[in-house]
């Protein structure tokens, strides 16, 4: 397979989903400059990661200024993939060329949920994964997603697949792509810690694949705005954003501190000159000891009147 180039970009969300949306659109010409194939963007780019909020909750009661907030953050957030925002990524991913991974704020129904979505330059949308363990507090405005949302996307980079921010660090979930056949491992996040560049190489040399982690940066707030227990003047979220080869081996990043595009070329043949020794879903599965059984049937109830 020819040289390919992918890139993160390691963008923060605006004010509004409007906005966030827009910041995006500006790279339009940088990244048709850069010939990119593949590009991920952030977890909760748009609709907004809220760092620091409580949405006024306590264990065993809420206050009303939480209902109102989490309708200001419902109001945020997109339909997927019927709408305005997921059109005019279908129109952005034409313009570049480029298969689109990113983060979005899903409404389903009156829930929210943390989604990864996949754009094709010529399909338009072609599939999504919804977040099957929002993180601590994150499970107070954001429902679980199911197995009936984990699909590999075939790009012109090979097949994608990934996780978003901490569900990465569940084996059985990666093991269930690794059988699916990833070639390029995507991570939006809000991590930036350094930690987090670790395990992006170590699921890089388990998975023997690519991988792109996109995270967040978001500056400082005002003073009387900055969360309990944060350091004032400090970055809410300081990006991150790395690239790594199949041997784990940092190709790209880590980004830290400012908003920017991070790019890599990469030869998708190095999948498979890295599996010669070590496949695990392949010759290293020990398929005739262990199992694993996923259950990809949607969660949600159905309604049936007979």
């Amino acid at each position: 397979m020819p040289i390919k180039k992918v890139a993160a970009l390691q963008v923060g969300s605006a004010a509004t989903t409007q906005q966030t949306l827009k910041k995006i659109l500006s790279y339009e010409s940088q990244l048709v400059e850069e010939k990119i194939d593949l590009v991920v963007i952030p977890e909760a780019t748009l609709g907004g990661y809220p760092k620091g909020s409580t949405f006024g909750s306590y264990l065993g009661y809420r206050l009303p200024e939480g209902r109102e907030q989490y309708l200001q953050y419902y109001n945020q957030a997109i339909e997927v993939p019927n709408s305005p925002e997921i059109l005019a990524l279908e129109t952005f991913s034409k313009n570049i060329s480029a298969t689109v991974a990113i983060g979005v704020i899903e409404k389903g129904g009156s829930s929210l949920y943390c989604t990864l979505v996949y754009i094709d330059p010529k399909l338009g949308y072609v599939g999504k994964h919804r977040k099957l363990m929002p993180t601590a507090s994150e499970r107070l405005v954001w429902g679980s997603g199911d197995g009936s949302t984990m699909p590999v996307v075939k790009s012109a980079v090979g097949n994608l697949g990934g996780g978003i921010c901490w569900e990465n660090y569940v084996p059985l979930f990666r093991y269930a792509y690794y059988a699916k056949g990833v070639d390029v491992w995507v991570a939006p996040t809000v991590d930036s810690r350094e930690i987090w560049q670790v395990s992006m190489r170590t699921i890089a040399y388990e998975a023997r694949s690519f991988v792109v982690s996109a995270v967040q940066f978001q500056p400082p707030v005002a003073d009387d705005k900055t969360p309990e227990g944060w350091v004032k003047g400090a970055n809410l979220i300081n990006g991150g954003s790395i690239i790594v080869n199949p041997m784990g081996e940092v190709l790209a990043g880590p980004l830290v501190g400012k908003e920017g595009l991070l790019t890599a070329e990469i030869d998708t043949d190095d999948v498979i000159r890295a599996r010669f020794d070590f496949d695990p879903a392949g010759h290293y599965s020990r398929g005739d000891v262990f199992s694993l059984t996923v259950n990809e049937a949607p969660k949600d109830v159905q309604f049936v009147n007979k």
